[in-house]
This record gives C-alpha cells, structure tokens and sequence, in this order.
C-alpha cells in the first residue's frame, strides 16, 4: 500500500467485507480516513432507497463505529442513471455488450465523487483487488534527459478476484489519487481479517451481477425500458430455423443457458442487428463460438502506450507497429497470450494465441503485459 503519511483519506465503504477490511488496513497503518457510502438505486426516479440500501449501510454504519470514524452518505443516483444506466442501455439496444461495473468506476467513484467531495481529498481508497505501482523512467527528448514519475495499475496475487479489468479505464489522475488497500491480499486472507477485527461483514457473500440491480433480475429490467423486439433464432450451421428470441438485447455472444430450445446446448455466436436474427451454434464446444481475431476500439491507455514504454527499451521509442502483450476479455481468472497490431485508424488488431470463446463486440479486452503484472488500459472489442 502507498504511503498515506500527511495524505487526507476518503474511503468508500459500500457494506462488504472488502471495503469494510481496506478500512481496517488503513486505520492499522495510523490513517484515519473519513467514511463515504455511495447511494445509487435501482429505478431512475425513485426517492425510496431503503430496500436497496437498508442492509448495506448498516454494515457501512458498524465499521465507522467500530474505529470511530466518520461516515457520510453521497446521493449519486441521478448522477449514475445519467452517466451509467444511459450507457448501459444505449449499448444494449446497439447489439452490444456493455459494461457497467467498468464506467461506474471511471464516472462516479472516481469521477462524480471526486468532483463533489473527493477534490478535497488526496487520496481515494476503495477495496478492489488491485495495486499501484509507482517508476522512475528516463529518456533523452531532443538532446534533454526528461525524467517523469508513472503510476502503473497492477494485478492481485488472487487471480480469482483480480479487479484491474473493472479499473482499466480509469484516467491516469484517478489512478494517481486511488489507493486499493487490500489489493495485495488473497480473499482468504480479507476474511481472515474481518473475522480477527470481528467486523460485522465478516460472513457476508460477496455481492454479485451488475451494481446498480442488486436482486432484480437483469431480463425484467431490460424489457422494463426496452421491451421486446421478437424475431428468429438460426442454427449458423444448417440454416434451420429453431424458433424466436423476444429481443436481441437479452443475449449476449457466448451465452449458452437460458435459450430454451430442445436438442442442446446452444451457444448465441452472434446477433445481426439488421435482420434481427439471433445465430446460434450447436455442441458444448462449437468452433463458431470461438475466435483468435479480433479489433479493438482506440483504446485507452492507464498510463502510457505499451509501444511507447517497450519501444524506449531499444532506443526506437514509438517506433513499435507490433507488440506480444496478454489480454483478458471478460471477468474470469484467464489471461490469454495475444499480437496486437496498431492500425492506421487508432485501432488495435488483437490475434490471441489461442481462439477465446465468446468475443462479445462491446466488451472490454483489457492489456496486460507478458508477465500478466501491469496493466496497461483496455477498449471496446468490434470483430471487424
């Protein structure tokens, strides 16, 4: 963890036993840090929080007790519908699959939060399972030596509950000013913890699906604001017609439960928008399900350009076209050795040395380096 020797701390506390033990690591180092519960519901315009929040903020309540700390909570609700749910449905309804964890860190714990309250602050703690690392680079510009200071965003030894994939695209500011305490610990050990400091999220399961649902089910939610758009569901092999969907935006490439038709498993290999078709695949390891090819949107870069930073090792700084990176496409523990390719356009050509199933166009492949430590940034993945 940083030095927080003088810093000024706010640390958001959503309830759980991560965020409940970052706060307990940080008051164990000497740090005194104010409490911030982020409040957000699960319906655009509602003013009753209480079934979504009841349970969460008394957990909140505990530990701010426990260490005598004090503990605020911040109405961020419109600021989210307005930034993450909006985005969340525009992608949906485009045929792609979004992200909302991802923008919920980058626009409102570390974005609306700063711009309120955080701006007073030095530091950010959350309990994602991540670290920072800081570097000294040096390089001669135009006969100068420059020296500059990065700040990298670095995996957790847990490469079940690594969380740098929900944090690739935050700014390189936000990256400077966040503090991830229990990044360095395995979940076995946050457990330990908050059974040792007796703290009352120390049982509590780990929260699970998209932030902003809690237990509704995704399915209602998407067709409580989009409704249903039936149309056929094809075999991509022999052509034949299995039945219909209700709407393209409650599947996802690579999804295989939930489809409904005999003679299975199906898998979903891709969704034509156009003709609203929704094309499956049929076996428990279809090779349509698969694919080693694919683009990457411009991305964006935590700190700086992979083909800047390896390409100043030989002198030829910049000056890399290609570069043997590790990718990860989704939230799981694999990583997947990858080529990328800067293209003309910004983008990046992604060939995996493995086919990886279900590339969903929409989601973000997140660039690590060959060592799977540093992560580099991330951006929306297109198949063409």
């Amino acid at each position: 963890m940083k030095d927080l020797h003088g810093k000024k701390v706010a640390a958001l506390l959503s309830g759980g036993v991560d965020s409940s033990v970052a706060v307990a690591l940080l008051v164990e180092q000497g740090v005194r840090p104010d409490l911030w519960y982020i409040q957000i519901g699960p319906d655009r315009d509602t003013t009753d929080f209480t079934c979504t929040i009841e349970e969460d903020l008394e957990m909140a309540r505990a530990v701010a007790a426990k260490y005598r700390l004090p503990l605020e909570v911040i109405d961020l609700h419109h600021d989210y519908w307005e930034k993450v749910v909006d985005y969340t449905m525009t992608q949906v309804r485009q045929g792609l699959t979004p992200n909302p964890d991802v923008m919920c860190n980058r626009l409102i714990k570390f974005g609306v939060f700063n711009e309120r309250v955080g701006k007073d602050y030095n530091v950010i703690a959350t309990g994602h399972y991540a670290q920072t690392e800081e570097e000294e680079t040096s390089s001669f510009v135009n006969g100068n030596l420059l020296t500059r200071k990065l700040t990298w965003l670095c995996t957790s030894p847990d490469p079940v509950k690594d969380q740098t994939d929900f944090l690739a695209q935050l700014q390189p500011w936000q990256l400077q000013k966040a503090c991830f305490p229990i990044g360095h610990l395995p979940k076995a050990d946050v457990r330990a913890i908050a059974e040792r400091e007796h703290l009352s999220a120390a049982s509590r399961k780990d929260s699970q699906g998209i932030c902003f649902l809690g237990k509704i089910d995704y399915n209602d939610y998407i067709r409580k604001y989009l409704g249903e758009q039936p149309g056929q569901v094809i075999d991509r092999e022999t052509g034949r017609v299995l039945g219909l969907h209700r709407g393209l935006w409650f599947h996802t490439i690579g999804q295989r439960k939930g489809l409904g038709f005999s003679g299975g498993p199906w898998y979903v290999v891709e969704k034509d928008m156009r003709r609203n078709i929704l094309w499956v695949a049929h076996g428990y390891d279809p090779i349509a399900a698969y694919s080693d090819h694919f683009f990457v949107t411009v991305p964006h870069w935590l700190t700086i350009s992979p083909f800047e930073y390896f390409g100043a090792d030989d002198g030829n700084r910049g000056k890399l076209e290609t570069l043997d990176i590790t990718v990860k496409i989704r939230h799981t523990p694999d990583f997947c050795p990858a080529t990328i390719a800067l293209q003309p356009d910004g983008r990046l050509e992604v060939r995996t040395e493995r086919p990886l199933q279900g590339v969903a166009p929409g989601q973000f492949c997140v660039i690590y380096d060959q060592q799977r430590h540093r992560c580099f940034g991330s951006g929306e993945m297109r198949l063409f």
